[in-house]
């Protein structure tokens, strides 16, 4: 029996990887721990799952508390569970992530959380835990996400650019696209209609705004699509 109590003495806890799309830049919500272990420190929003509780419950619940977000989507990636990844004893942790606009959510840091704030992904600092590789997978499934389906375009105003669109897909794929071939591939599609607008009040020659046609998009949701850079 004594035996058997041994395999009850682990915890779960959930952690979320939340990205944000904001003025053409990918950004992640961490968190200023005001908590030890790793008092401090900025960190992807996490804490342990309760007794009582299913894991998406405990996802949502903790989101709220650290950061006061509520209805963001979040899909369950994958489980993290290094037998030394928490110092305080074997914590098997399974991470969510969700990519949001990020001007159409406020954050406020309460419990232990005593900052919370959108860091660009170009500049993240050493995270504590194995929060870094929990977010490089997260990134990792974001891009295979994207690719495959026309999710981001969601984190764009109703018209945009054709520079809008680039900088979203250079934003999460890290990458600098060359400008006529993006355009081309993305062209190609059918997925843009021509708003019969331009910029306004812009320094440079103002660009030409598109809207997406939704018929299209909703179908290129259901069966999927490759966007291959």
């Amino acid at each position: 029996m004594n035996v058997i109590k041994q395999f009850f003495r682990s915890a779960f806890s959930v952690d979320s990887v939340i990205f944000g799309f904001d003025e053409g830049d990918l950004k992640v919500l961490l968190i200023y721990r005001g908590a030890d272990p790793y008092k401090g420190t900025w960190a992807l929003p996490g804490d342990l799952v309760r007794l009582d509780e299913d894991l998406d419950d405990s996802a949502r619940r903790v989101l709220n508390e650290l950061t006061g977000l509520t209805n963001v989507y979040m899909d369950q990636i994958h489980t993290f569970g290094k037998v030394e990844r928490h110092p305080l004893g074997r914590v098997i942790t399974v991470a969510y992530y969700s990519l949001v606009k990020v001007s159409d959510y406020k954050v406020n840091a309460s419990s232990w959380a005593k900052d919370v704030k959108w860091h660009s992904i170009s500049s993240i600092p050493k995270l504590p835990f194995d929060h870094n590789e929990i977010l490089e997978y997260a990134k990792n499934k974001l891009k295979d996400k994207v690719r495959h389906q026309p999710i981001g375009f969601e984190l764009l105003p109703k018209e945009f650019t054709l520079t809008d669109i680039q900088h979203l897909y250079e934003s999460v794929f890290e990458i600098e696209l060359d400008k006529r071939n993006f355009r081309k591939k993305l062209l190609a599609m059918g997925l843009l209609i021509d708003s019969g607008f331009s910029q306004n009040a812009v320094a440079h020659r103002p660009a030409r705004l598109y809207r997406f046609d939704k018929k299209k998009y909703q179908s290129l949701i259901q069966k999927g699509f490759s966007f291959e850079l």
